[in-house]
């Protein structure tokens, strides 16, 4: 279907993108948090950062940044830890608003987060994952003929259906946390719950980073 432009095995690629996509993450899990506390607006904003930041992931990847990942430790640490400590740092920030502040906060009292604010930790989020830049360098070569001459175009091709893939679902979840956000603002408790649990899952995914093994 896509030979002609250096992409093999497209459909086995497309079922593998789906599956990665439906994946729960950090990426994901903030853009659903932003959508149900701030609305279909925030949840947009968080989405295209996640979606920048992806984008310029897989352009680290093609550009041969993710072989320096692979090979250097020292490179590898320092983007792991700092992407393990930024994820720590909004767990325990949701966890320190959960649970410090006082009783009679309700979720539609919360001051909304600006656009540099939600877009910028939106896109540190997607940038500060190592792992992700790996992923993209091992799992696209599978797909790209080595006999191509110009990877780009193969690379283009795939990053552009990961992405949209990834935006259709993103969507989802931003509609659903909007949905929900109307449930929130009348039951202090269950919008408690939920951050709490949302923090948490941070601290978890930070944790689970820092602890990996390179």
């Amino acid at each position: 279907m896509l030979e002609n432009f250096g992409v093999i095995n497209i459909w086995t690629y497309v079922v593998g993108v789906i599956f990665i996509t439906l994946i729960p993450g950090p990426n994901s899990i903030f853009v659903l948090t932003s959508s149900a506390k701030h609305g279909i607006k925030e949840g947009y904003k968080a989405s295209f950062g996640v979606f920048l930041g992806d984008a310029t992931l897989i352009f680290l990847a093609f550009i041969g940044v993710a072989s320096l990942v692979r090979t250097s430790p020292l490179f590898f640490s320092i983007v792991k830890y700092a992407g393990a400590a930024y994820l720590l740092y909004l767990g325990g920030r949701i966890l320190y608003t959960t649970l410090i502040k006082r009783e009679g906060h309700t979720v539609a009292e919360t001051p909304k987060a600006t656009k540099e604010h939600t877009f910028r930790k939106a896109l540190l989020l997607s940038l500060t994952n190592p792992k992700t830049i790996i992923f993209y360098v091992s799992f696209f070569v599978q797909f790209v003929s080595p006999d191509y001459p110009n990877t780009a175009v193969p690379f283009f091709i795939l990053g552009s259906i990961l992405e949209a893939f990834s935006m259709l679902y993103l969507s989802v979840l931003i509609f659903g946390g909007a949905t929900l956000a109307s449930m929130f603002r009348q039951r202090y408790g269950l919008a408690k719950l939920s951050n709490g649990c949302i923090g948490t899952l941070f601290l978890a995914f930070g944790l689970k980073l820092a602890l990996a093994s390179s």
